[in-house]
């Protein structure tokens, strides 16, 4: 009989919706306090996923949802980074079709 493999699944803040984990966006708090991209999904810190996509983006934002998983105030410097991070992804997603995984 043959194992699978589940992947790991994990909610967005903003829509939440269940995902597996590379169709997210990981932030981070460190310890120092800042908040950070998680781009390997292994850093130490309370986390906080999110959809790649402007609409959950700006939701998560809007209703300070991220703020409140993160238990610490964004500053305008880390929103534009994600801001940047989402647009990235989407634009990859696009050009290779049907949206694929991050690596």
């Amino acid at each position: 009989m043959r194992k699978v493999k589940k992947l790991p699944m994990r909610m967005c803040v903003a829509c939440r919706e269940m995902r597996t984990k590379r169709e997210l966006i990981r932030l981070v708090r460190t310890a120092e306090g800042s908040v950070e991209i998680d781009f390997t999904g292994k850093r130490s810190g309370r986390g906080a996923y999110l959809c790649a996509s402007s609409r959950c983006l700006n939701a998560a934002i809007k209703g300070g949802r991220l703020e409140k998983s993160l238990h610490r105030s964004l500053t305008p410097d880390v929103i534009s980074r994600i801001q940047e991070e989402v647009i990235r992804y989407e634009n990859d997603s696009t050009a290779s079709g049907s949206g694929a995984a991050r690596t």
